[in-house]
């Protein structure tokens, strides 16, 4: 049987979501695109009404709730403001190598208290010299007595200032390629690790990225993630669960771009009717709905295979790159339903367009999605 539904559960949640978006994040969106300033305040709301941490398995305190509902919940929160709600799903990356390794110690210490207050975390593999290119990371983590010694730079870190503490990637054996990297959970409070200043971004401007340097940093091996050369697997794993919820943000922008342009298209008049009744501007909202429509069901198939404990990744890369290049056709459509409006930026679209862009880095570019895409029908004959 195959059903579409919400639960009464899930609609709620999608209620209460889209509620505090309109209510909370809109209004102080604006100002944190401007200004850059970290919405610490909106966060801590978001965690009040459960709407961060939620995938956090109840024995550690937390939901327990799957990543079909966090894609829900990103899609609202989306549609309220992107940089926000990155800032709120860096969480969600960070924490997801912790679920996926289930180390009852770590879990305790790390995931635990994140149910008890408004902590922040943040997922350090991207270097300076490898992105998409994870193999390319040159930090390395050396093994001292019962401690590891942490050396390297991190660059594009989501939550880079504010977080508590890091999931790291490191070489424990340079010459095992990725089977000699290991993961590591890193208090920021240790001493060793300098935060670099807040990059200045196109978009997502409330989301503070940063970059991260470890120099000599000691961190106990009990907090080692899995056994030495299970850090690669760890780091991967967790892309499967966050990027379907990256992909419905994606969906997010992308359907608040849709509903500003349906509603300047009814309003603008020109030669005597409104704009919306020329098959020039309702053909570009017809694609909007459609590409919008299809984006949200790859991302819901991506996140109820994962949920049932099924592998995911060619859905996940499905998902994360058709929803990032709808976000960017749909804003930049909207742009230019607006005409010169949507080029200022007294107008709403403007900022939707600048923010849409990451879609299609973080995370896995879309050329790296569509790298993954390839691999899984040509090599593991997937896709039929």
């Amino acid at each position: 049987m195959i059903d579409f539904s919400l639960t009464e559960e899930q609609q709620l949640l999608v209620e209460t979501a889209h509620q505090f978006a309109a209510r909370v994040m809109r209004p102080a969106a604006e100002h944190h695109d401007q200004t850059g300033e970290f919405p610490r305040e909106v966060l801590k709301k978001a965690w009040e009404l459960g709407l961060m941490n939620t995938h956090i398995p109840e024995k550690y305190g937390g939901l327990g709730l799957g990543v079909l509902e966090g894609c829900m919940i990103a899609e609202e929160t989306a549609w309220g403001c992107t940089g926000i709600g990155t800032a709120m799903e860096a969480n969600t990356l960070a924490q997801c190598p912790l679920i996926v390794a289930d180390d009852a110690d770590i879990n305790k210490r790390f995931l635990g208290p994140m149910t008890e207050a408004p902590i922040l975390a943040a997922y350090c593999v991207t270097e300076p010299g490898a992105g998409s290119d994870v193999q390319g990371i040159k930090t390395t983590a050396r093994k001292v007595g019962d401690d590891y010694v942490i050396n390297g730079s991190k660059m594009w870190i989501t939550n880079g200032s504010v977080a508590d503490w890091y999931f790291v990637l490191a070489y424990t054996d340079k010459d095992a390629g990725h089977k000699g990297m290991t993961g590591f959970v890193v208090p920021a409070s240790t001493p060793g690790i300098t935060v670099g200043r807040k990059e200045k971004n196109l978009g997502q401007r409330a989301s503070d990225t940063r970059g991260i340097t470890f120099e000599e940093v000691v961190v106990p091996a009990r907090n080692r993630l899995g056994g030495e050369g299970r850090g690669w697997q760890l780091a991967m794993a967790a892309f499967d669960h966050s990027r379907p919820v990256v992909a419905s943000a994606a969906v997010g922008l992308a359907r608040s771009a849709m509903e500003h342009a349906i509603g300047y298209a009814q309003e603008r008049k020109t030669f005597g009717k409104p704009i919306s009744s020329y098959q020039a501007i309702s053909f570009k909202i017809a694609d909007m709905a459609k590409d919008i429509e299809a984006s949200r069901w790859l991302v819901r198939l991506a996140a109820w295979r994962v949920d049932r404990g099924e592998r995911n990744t060619l859905e996940a890369s499905y998902a994360k790159c058709f929803a990032a290049d709808t976000a960017v056709k749909t804003a930049l459509e909207a742009v230019q339903i607006f005409g010169g409006y949507g080029y200022n930026t007294e107008y709403p679209v403007e900022k939707l367009l600048r923010d849409s862009k990451i879609f299609q880095i973080y995370e896995g570019t879309s050329e790296i999605q569509r790298l993954i895409i390839a691999k899984e029908i040509f090599v593991r004959g997937a896709g039929k």
